[in-house]
């Protein structure tokens, strides 16, 4: 199937879920997006205490990390390629004194040691279900990013291997500049230095925050009649846990929709499938931009995310310039 042909699966599954919308079930759709929220907001608080282990000695507002978590959140859902990420990185930075934006980069990928000890047996079930695509099908499922990569696995390989390459060339050519890199880094790793303590205030708070989101998803099948079940939430998740990998559409929309019609056609129709797919998406868009909006002017003074980002430029640039003018500190 040609790449672009997954785009025109989206927009046919926009047109269903539109068409279908007087269907919907607003009772659990309202408490799934209210579910949803507390997940982001729960989420919110372990990556807090990797900052605190982080920033012992600094001031840290949780209200602050949480606005930049929900911030991000939305961005990401409405704009490719993850660039809420920068938005929660310019905001986190300039709410915590001295800190630096690796050491705040790298805090961030903490979650991911969660995120990976959760996907793994949630993608291991998955697999074993029969309905969830294996590897050398992605390609055929209409979604242009899986088809582009998994179509072109030597290009895709290609890639890689380049900015491999070229991320070690530019380490052995900044090498002084990447010691003091790396140094900041290791800050945002801080709390990994204490496994009892990430155990407790990172993973435990996370797999809580997890398990808000799985009943966030049973809602949103009940809204949409497909039907919510630990097995559907779970192969939700997978579906999900796949979606992330994938930075091209925002959220995963398309990938997220290819996967959707495929683990749900043999219980419900596929006009169903794609109004949940989409729906749920464009659910959960809806609501975390719209809370993120308001956490950026109540609580950053931001009045658009187009002047957050540009807050954001102007103060790299201005670190940049000093740094220089200091002598690289």
């Amino acid at each position: 199937m040609p790449p672009l042909a997954g785009v025109s699966d989206v927009f046919d599954a926009i047109g269903s879920f539109f068409s279908s919308i007087a269907s919907v079930s607003f009772g659990p759709l309202v408490i799934g997006l209210v579910l949803f929220v507390a997940y982001l907001t729960i989420r919110s608080r372990g990556f807090f205490n990797v900052l605190r282990a982080a920033y012992p000695t600094e001031t840290i507002q949780w209200r602050r990390v949480w606005g930049a978590y929900i911030a991000a959140y939305g961005f990401n859902n409405v704009i490719p390629a993850r660039g809420g990420d920068v938005i929660k990185v310019f905001l986190i930075k300039t709410s915590i004194d001295r800190s630096t934006y690796p050491a705040i980069t790298a805090a961030m990928s903490v979650e991911a040691l969660f995120d990976l000890s959760i996907a793994v047996p949630i993608l291991l079930f998955a697999f074993t279900q029969g309905v969830f695509p294996s590897p050398p099908e992605f390609a055929d499922l209409g979604a242009f990013d899986l088809s582009f990569i998994f179509g072109n696995p030597k290009l895709s390989l290609f890639v890689l291997t380049l900015l491999g390459v070229a991320s070690l060339v530019a380490f052995a050519v900044l090498s002084e500049r990447a010691r003091r890199f790396w140094a900041k880094v290791r800050q945002g790793f801080t709390i990994l230095g204490d496994r009892r303590r990430f155990f407790r205030e990172v993973w435990l708070v996370l797999f809580a925050g997890y398990l808000v989101r799985l009943a966030a998803f049973w809602m949103l099948l009940e809204a949409f009649h497909i039907g919510g079940s630990v097995r559907n939430v779970l192969l939700v998740h997978g579906i999900n846990a796949v979606a992330a990998l994938m930075p091209f559409t925002p959220g995963g929309a398309g990938v997220q929709q290819a996967f959707m019609v495929k683990v749900f056609a043999a219980s419900a129709t596929g006009a169903t499938v794609a109004a949940y797919s989409v729906g749920q998406q464009i659910a959960i868009a809806v609501i975390c931009l719209g809370v993120g909006f308001v956490a950026l002017v109540k609580i950053f003074g931001f009045r658009s995310f187009k002047e957050v980002i540009q807050a954001g430029k102007d103060h790299r640039t201005a670190e940049a310039a000093a740094a220089e003018g200091g002598g690289g500190a």
